[in-house]
């Protein structure tokens, strides 16, 4: 008996190793770093202030999000303050990218379906 439980320890050993060191798929950009990329275009969106530095953010944000996955959570980020912000403009929102110099595969708005964001 004793024979058989090494060999298995070390192979549940192994195991454990193997998956520790195996890499880890990206997560998706949560919403917490799609408002702290579009933060400065607040007010510009609100109709309280000029584009300023948002461009910065909306660029920074169209590089970091690499993946579909990451694509379709930004969308849906985009989408979810999108409907929440009621003193949001919801033109000014949707023509941020261009203004911005990024074309992104869909627009920016309540209605948008982000599950078809490639």
């Amino acid at each position: 008996m004793a024979g058989i439980i090494r060999p298995m320890c070390i192979l549940l050993i192994a195991a454990v190793l193997a998956v520790a060191i195996a890499p880890r798929g990206e997560a998706a950009i949560g919403c917490g770093t799609v408002v702290s990329y579009l933060n400065p275009c607040l007010p510009y969106v609100t109709n309280k202030g000029p584009l300023g530095s948002c461009c910065g953010g909306v660029k920074g944000l169209y590089g970091a999000a690499q993946t579909t996955q990451d694509r379709q959570s930004v969308c849906s980020c985009l989408k979810s303050l999108a409907s929440s912000y009621k003193d949001v403009d919801l033109n000014k929102a949707a023509g941020l990218p261009g203004q911005c110099g990024v074309n992104i595969p869909y627009k920016i708005s309540p209605s948008t379906d982000c599950s078809k964001v490639n």
